[in-house]
C-alpha cells in the first residue's frame, strides 16, 4: 500500500468538520455558477439588439424588444444578488473554517506534545517544535481561508464553461477547451515537482526558528563571550539556506502563470478564429458568439491564478505534513489507570527492582539497581556529574520508562499508575527553574491552581521567601519577567520551594536545590527543607553535602552504581568516597604530601 498523501491525512484529522466542509464547498460552487451567468446574459442582451423580434427570448414570449431588455435587468439583479449571497456564504464558512481548524490543531498538537516523554524532546530541537506550533499550522489556515475555494471555483469554472461551449457548438468546444485538460495535468505534474521544494523551505524555517530561540535564550552567553559576529553568521548562512529553498521553489513557482497563459492563448485564439467564421458563416448567432468569447475571457482570469492557488497549496501540504508527523507520532509512554489513594501512597516505600536504564544510542546509566525508599524519611543522593542522579528524578516522574526491572509503588508498577495521579503525588524543586512571565502570586499558585491568596503566602512563609517578596514595590503582585530573570538565583529557588511547599505531595524531590546560591541563602534554603520535609518522603539531590548532611539516608552513585549507603556519621567513618567529598568542601584536606 502506497504512503498516504497529506491531503487525505489532513482530511482525516479533520473529519469532525465534513458538514462545514461540504457546506461551504457547496456555496463556492453555487457562487461560480452563478458568477458565471453574467456572459450569458450578455450574449442574451446582444441577441436582442441584433436579431429583436427574432431573438432567443422572443420566442419565449417577450415579443417586445424593450420587454426583453426589462427581462433581461431583472434577472441580472437577482443573478447578481444571489452570487453576491452565496459570496458572503462561503467567506463566512470558509475563514470560520480555517480558524477552527487553525484552533483545534495547534491545541491537540500541543496536548500531544505535552504527553510525550522526556526523550521525545531530547531528539527535537525546541525552536523547531515551536514553528510547527506556529509557522507551519499558518500556512495550513492561509490555504483553507483562501486556497480550498480558489480550486473548487476554477474546477468549477473549467466544467460550467465547458459545458456551455459543447452546448453552443461542439466543434469550438474541441479546439477551445482542448488545453484544459493538458492545463490540469500539467498543474498536478508541476505540484508533484513542488512537493520537495516546499518540504525543504519548511525545514530551513525550522532550522533558523530553533537557531534564534536558542541564540535569544542564551544572549548573555553570546554577549559575554562577545560572540555577536559568529552568531551573525550562523543566523545569516540559516537565512540564506531558507531564502535559497525559497527562491529553488518560487522559480518554478513563478513559470506556471506564464505557461498557462500561453495553453489558455490557444484556447481563446480558437474561440476568436473559429467561432468568429461560423458566425459570418451564419452558422452561429451573434449573442452566441459573444457568450463563447466572454467565457473564454472568463476562463482566463481563475485558470491565470491556478498557479498562485497550486503554490498556496503546496506550502500547506508540507506544513501539514510537519504537524501531522508530530501529531502521529507514537506516545512514548502508556498512561495506565491505577489511582491510589492519598494515605496509600504517603506511607508506601518506593521500590526500584533491578532497574536498568539507558538514553537511546548511549550506554545504560543503570543496571540491576536495586533501591526502597522509605515513606516518612529523608533520602539524600549524591554522585559526580553523570553518576545517574538526574536520571533517577526522571525515572521517578515517568519523564522516560526503565528499560529492565520496574519501580514499585503502593504495591504497583509505576506504569500501571494513572500519569496524571503519579505526578500529582510528587512535587519537584528542579535545578532548572521554570517561571512565568505573571506576578509572583500566580508563580507560586502553579503547585495548586485552586489555592486562595492565604494558602500561597503561607507557602511562601515556609520557604522563606514571603519577606523578600513584601519588599518588593509592587509585592506578591510583582511581574516576575520571562524565566523570571529579574529575580535572583536564590529568590527564584526559593519561589519553587514555595510552589513545591503549595503543593504538599506526599513525594518531593529536591534536585541541586541549592547548587547556585550564597552560604546565606542555602541556610535559609535549608531550613525551609526541613520544615517541609519533615514527616514526608523527601529526596534532596545535592553536590553541596550540608545540604544533606542531616538526611536520614545518603546514598553515593558512582556510573549508576550505589557504592556507599548510611546516614552522614556511618558515611564519615567508612573514609570512602563521601568521606573524601566532605573533606574537600569543609577544607579539611586528607594525605596531603608536600614536595
Amino acid at each position: 500500500m502506497g504512503e498516504v498523501g497529506p491531503l487525505r491525512r489532513l482530511l482525516k484529522h479533520t473529519s469532525s468538520h465534513k458538514k462545514t466542509i461540504r457546506l461551504a464547498s457547496a456555496c463556492s460552487i453555487i457562487n461560480k455558477i452563478w458568477d458565471l451567468a453574467p456572459p450569458l446574459l450578455i450574449g442574451l442582451a446582444v441577441d436582442v439588439v441584433v436579431l429583436q423580434e427574432n431573438s432567443f427570448l422572443a420566442g419565449l414570449g417577450f415579443q417586445d424588444p424593450w420587454n426583453q431588455l426589462v427581462l433581461l435587468s431583472v434577472v441580472t439583479f437577482i443573478v447578481w444578488g444571489f452570487e453576491s449571497l452565496f459570496e458572503y456564504f462561503f467567506g463566512i464558512l470558509w475563514r470560520n473554517l480555517a480558524q477552527t481548524v487553525q484552533h483545534e490543531l495547534r491545541l491537540d498538537t500541543f496536548n500531544h506534545v505535552q504527553k510525550q516523554g522526556m526523550g521525545w524532546f531530547d531528539e527535537r530541537q525546541k525552536g523547531d517544535i515551536l514553528a510547527i506550533l506556529n509557522d507551519d499550522i499558518n500556512q495550513l489556515e492561509r490555504f483553507l481561508d483562501k486556497g480550498a475555494n480558489d480550486l473548487l471555483q476554477v474546477s468549477t469554472t473549467v466544467l460550467v464553461v465547458g459545458a456551455i461551449f459543447i452546448a453552443i457548438s461542439w466543434k469550438i468546444a474541441l479546439f477551445a477547451v482542448l488545453p484544459i485538460p493538458i492545463i490540469v495535468w500539467g498543474s498536478f505534474k508541476y505540484q508533484r515537482s513542488l512537493e520537495p521544494r516546499y518540504a525543504k523551505v519548511r525545514d530551513s524555517a525550522g532550522k533558523i526558528n530553533a537557531l534564534l530561540e536558542n541564540d535569544l535564550s542564551g544572549m548573555s552567553t553570546i554577549q559575554s563571550f562577545t560572540a555577536e559576529e559568529r552568531e551573525m553568521v550562523r543566523v545569516r548562512d540559516l537565512s540564506n539556506e531558507y531564502r535559497d529553498a525559497n527562491r529553488d521553489a518560487i522559480r518554478l513557482s513563478a513559470a506556471f502563470t506564464p505557461l498557462i497563459r500561453m495553453a489558455i492563448l490557444c484556447g481563446f485564439t480558437a474561440t476568436l478564429l473559429l467561432g468568429g467564421w461560423l458566425t459570418l458563416e451564419g452558422q452561429l448567432a451573434i449573442g452566441a458568439y459573444s457568450v463563447l468569447v466572454f467565457m473564454t475571457q472568463r476562463l482566463l482570469w481563475p485558470l491565470t491564478r491556478l498557479g498562485e492557488t497550486f503554490d498556496l497549496y503546496q506550502r500547506a501540504m508540507a506544513s501539514s505534513t510537519r504537524v501531522l508527523d508530530v501529531l502521529e507520532s507514537p506516545m512514548e509512554l502508556v498512561n495506565g489507570e491505577f489511582i491510589p489513594e492519598r494515605e496509600d501512597v504517603a506511607t508506601s516505600n518506593l521500590i526500584l527492582k533491578d532497574v536498568g536504564f539507558g538514553y537511546p544510542e548511549r550506554e545504560n546509566i543503570f543496571t540491576g539497581l536495586n533501591l526502597e525508599i522509605a515513606a516518612g524519611k529523608t533520602l539524600g543522593v549524591v554522585g559526580s556529574t553523570g553518576s545517574g542522579k538526574t536520571t533517577l528524578v526522571r525515572l521517578l516522574l515517568r519523564f522516560a520508562d526503565v528499560n529492565d526491572g520496574e519501580i514499585e509503588w503502593v504495591g504497583e508498577n509505576i506504569k500501571t499508575w494513572d500519569l496524571k495521579s503519579l505526578r500529582s503525588s510528587i512535587a519537584l524543586v528542579d535545578q532548572h527553574i521554570t517561571l512565568f512571565p505573571t506576578t509572583i502570586l500566580e508563580n507560586i499558585r502553579y503547585g495548586m491552581s485552586e489555592a486562595d491568596d492565604d494558602a500561597v503566602k503561607q507557602a511562601a512563609v515556609i520557604a522563606e521567601a514571603s519577606e523578600f517578596i513584601e519588599k518588593l514595590p509592587n509585592g506578591w503582585d510583582t511581574m516576575i519577567g520571562e524565566g523570571g530573570h529579574r529575580l535572583s538565583g536564590g529568590q527564584r529557588q526559593r519561589l519553587a520551594i514555595a510552589r513545591a511547599v503549595l503543593k504538599d505531595a506526599p513525594l518531593m524531590i529536591l534536585d541541586e536545590a541549592t547548587s547556585a546560591v550564597d552560604n546565606e541563602t542555602e541556610a535559609a534554603l535549608q531550613r525551609s527543607i526541613e520544615k517541609v520535609s519533615k514527616d514526608r518522603t523527601t529526596i534532596i539531590i545535592a553536590h553541596r553535602l550540608s545540604t544533606i548532611r542531616n538526611s536520614d539516608r545518603i546514598i553515593v552513585l558512582d556510573n549508576g552504581v550505589i557504592m556507599e549507603d548510611g546516614s552522614h556519621e556511618d558515611l564519615i567513618s567508612k573514609k570512602g568516597i563521601y568521606n573524601r567529598m566532605w573533606s574537600v568542601q569543609t577544607g579539611v584536606l586528607l594525605n596531603l604530601n608536600i614536595h
